[in-house]
């Protein structure tokens, strides 16, 4: 059984009643979603991001991950709602509660105030796969929203320099890849994830955007070592919100 509470260095996620939990690989991709919005801003010499928009937000932790590292106003849309009223409590606890709101609403049909700068999403999209028995789980999974659905809603409501970041199952990477294309997005980074250096690709982290004048960077991490050991790499990221690191 999970755990029902998960510490991070500054803030707490509770999770009891959310159907999906706190994730080892989610929090890699909120740590690199976060060290590449920097990473951005410093090469772009621009100023923060002001908005970024997590959508199907589940327990919030990449907006509470993002909201550590940016002075950003960050949106979380939660379509179920158990998993919205725990997200709510998790984002008033934390020291970022002035800036991160979370709404209850289906994302395909929320009206967006305007454009967002960066919008990330951990959709584990599961089309042509078993269906849970759990409804709360499909709703997690996004059930009825398609990833083409969402590359649309990201189309729409990304500015015209922001960028979109997502977790995918591996095996579906060759498809996002052509969905992504055809939406008139581009992918601007794809790292494929390993749980360890014997394990097989299990996860791919995108980041993409509306510019297509740069060529793709691809590349390779793994969550453990030989050993059992986090590697360099995992740590370098989950430094500044792992407890132990």
């Amino acid at each position: 059984m999970a755990n029902s509470h998960f510490q991070f260095k500054q803030f707490i996620i509770y999770q009891d009643r959310c159907a999906m939990k706190v994730t080892t690989d989610a929090c890699l991709f909120g740590a690199w979603t976060a060290e590449e919005v920097k990473r951005q801003e410093v090469t772009r010499q621009t100023s923060d991001v002001r908005r970024v928009l997590d959508i199907g937000t589940g327990t919030g932790l990449l907006s509470l991950m993002l909201a550590q590292k940016t002075n950003a106003l960050i949106d979380a849309i939660e379509i179920d709602h158990d998993t919205f009223v725990q997200a709510n409590e998790n984002v008033s606890d934390s020291p970022w509660k002035d800036r991160v709101k979370v709404y209850r609403a289906d994302a395909s049909q929320f009206e967006f105030a305007s454009k967002y700068d960066i919008i990330i999403s951990n959709p584990p999209f599961y089309e042509n796969e078993l269906k849970s028995a759990d409804a709360k789980k499909n709703l997690a999974h996004h059930d009825g929203l398609s990833l083409q659905q969402l590359l649309k809603l990201i189309r729409e409501n990304l500015s015209p320099h922001g960028s979109f970041f997502l977790l995918l199952p591996y095996k579906r990477s060759e498809e996002a890849e052509k969905l992504i294309d055809d939406s008139g997005l581009s992918i601007l980074q794809k790292i494929s994830v390993r749980q360890s250096l014997n394990h097989d690709l299990f996860r791919t982290m995108i980041q993409g955007g509306h510019e297509s004048d740069k060529e793709k960077i691809t590349a390779e991490i793994s969550i453990w070592d030989e050993q059992q050991q986090y590697t360099p790499m995992f740590i370098e990221l989950l430094r500044d919100y792992y407890l132990y690191l």
